[in-house]
Order: structure tokens, then sequence, then C-alpha cells
């Protein structure tokens, strides 16, 4: 009932749809009665490398927008003070959450890849409380042996096998993400496992199933 008829008309001369997670395929199933096919997006997995020599503190890096949650995170690690927490990015909360920060959390703001990318290496985790389609950076996190403590929604429920290379905790709530916390650092997980994991959604492999799709859809050869 949400479709206009323009929309429809657009619907028409689709041919197939492409999602990039299963939570997208089944939002596009829900809006648009059609099916679609899931290719996870490219990561470059290769910028990021495994690190094995974790350090005492967790780490939390995106756009700072209310939807990212991170002033959530900040909020509940202020109730762990025996807890480092890094926090990385740029955006309208970034005063709200160095207003609200405690010791044991230092707001960074923004950074270069290059600072980034070693704080992910070195972190004892990787923390995300949002509902993202995808979402790229616990992919990168992983990508470095590094654990992600994700929300068990969107994207993440999908990228972050919990017990495995991660945690997943339930709600959007500091109760949920202090427990997940908890939980993890009673937990042993294998960091080259993580990595070897998140290389399945590095770029090449993005490239070789849209290829096989355009080939087996279009009849497009496959690029040699």
């Amino acid at each position: 009932k949400y479709i206009r008829k323009w929309d429809i008309q657009t619907l028409d001369r689709v041919d197939f749809f492409l999602a990039n997670s299963n939570f997208v395929k089944e939002r596009i199933k829900r809006i648009y009665d059609r099916d679609a096919k899931v290719i996870y997006p490219p990561v470059d997995t290769n910028k990021f490398k495994l690190c094995r020599n974790k350090e005492n503190f967790y780490i939390t890096a995106s756009r700072l927008v209310p939807y990212k949650k991170t002033k959530l995170i900040v909020e509940a690690f202020n109730e762990m003070p025996d807890k480092k927490l890094i926090v990385i990015g740029a955006g309208e909360e970034l005063k709200k959450i160095k207003a609200v920060a405690k010791p044991n959390i230092k707001v960074l703001g923004y950074q270069p890849d290059s600072v980034l990318i070693e704080y992910m290496q070195n972190a004892k985790a990787y923390v995300y409380a949002a509902i993202e389609d995808f979402g790229i950076t616990p992919v990168e996190a992983m990508a470095c042996g590094t654990p992600v403590i994700a929300l068990n929604k969107g994207g993440t429920a999908e990228t972050v096998i919990n017990g495995t290379t991660g945690v997943l905790f339930e709600n959007q709530t500091k109760e949920n993400i202090i427990g997940a916390v908890n939980f993890f650092e009673r937990q042993k997980l294998d960091f080259d496992i993580i990595r070897k994991y998140a290389l399945q959604y590095d770029k090449t492999h993005f490239k070789r199933n849209f290829s096989e799709f355009l080939k087996q859809k279009y009849g497009i050869p496959l690029p040699k």
C-alpha cells in the first residue's frame, strides 16, 4: 500500500533485484513482493592485517549520528569504568559524546585510515550497536582478527558468528551491551579463524559473484 504509481511502473521494468544482505532481501520481498539474490558488498580486506597481540581496550568507529548508537555504547562503558573504550568518528553527536564520556573512554574524533586500522588491529574487540543493511566496519575489524560485539539485527546478524567471530546481543540497550562485553571477556576466540572468516567478504569474491550473476542472467562473459 506504500508503493506509489511511479514505483509500480518502475518495478515493471526491473528484471532482477540484488540485495547486499538477507536483511535487505526480506525487506524487498515485504515491500515490493519480489525475490532478490544476495551478493554481499566488497570489503578491501587486504588493507587490514591480522594482529594476534591484542591490547586491553575496546574500539567503536563510525559516523557519529543517532542511528549508529555510538552514544549508547559510550553510556554502557561509562558503567564499566575498568574497561577502556576508544571512539573514532565525526558527526553531529561528537560534542554530546565527548560531554558524557567518562575517563575510561577516549573520544578521538575523525582519524585517518592508518590510525583507525592500527586501533582496529590492536583492540580486544570492536563494539557495534547499529542496525545496518550490511555493515562494512565490523567485517573490516574481523579482517584484523579482532572479534566483534554487535547487535543481532540487520547485517551484523549475518556477518558475525556468535561464539566464533564475536558476540551478538539482542537489543539496543546499555544492559545488553554491558552483558555482551562481560560475556565476551569469558570467551577464548581464535583470531586466525576470525581473519579467515572475514576473507569471504573480500572484493575479489564480490567481483566473481557479480560477474557470475551477469553471465547467468544476461550471458555476459566473465572477465579474464
